[in-house]
């Protein structure tokens, strides 16, 4: 594996655990916060859910910025 390539695996890999990790944190706010007494019970599936879900709009925002920014390179040079 080359360099670059190792350096691309590593970045998605950052993106990929701070995205779970940040979904794990809004999954307990909303657990902390919430008055149900089964609370507890769900806490895995909405960290797992949330965590896909931030990992998915930052893929998607990391996409939208790349072809806005291929797109103005391509038309301004």
């Amino acid at each position: 594996m080359t360099p670059a390539r190792k350096t691309v695996v590593a970045r998605e890999w950052i993106i990929f655990a701070l995205s779970f990790g940040l979904g794990g944190h809004v999954a307990l706010g909303f657990m902390l916060h919430s008055s149900t007494p089964d609370r507890w019970q769900t806490i895995g599936w909405k960290a797992l859910f949330f965590g896909l879900f931030v990992y998915v709009a930052v893929q998607a925002g990391r996409s939208i910025f790349l072809a806005i920014r291929s797109y103005r390179t391509k038309h301004d040079g």
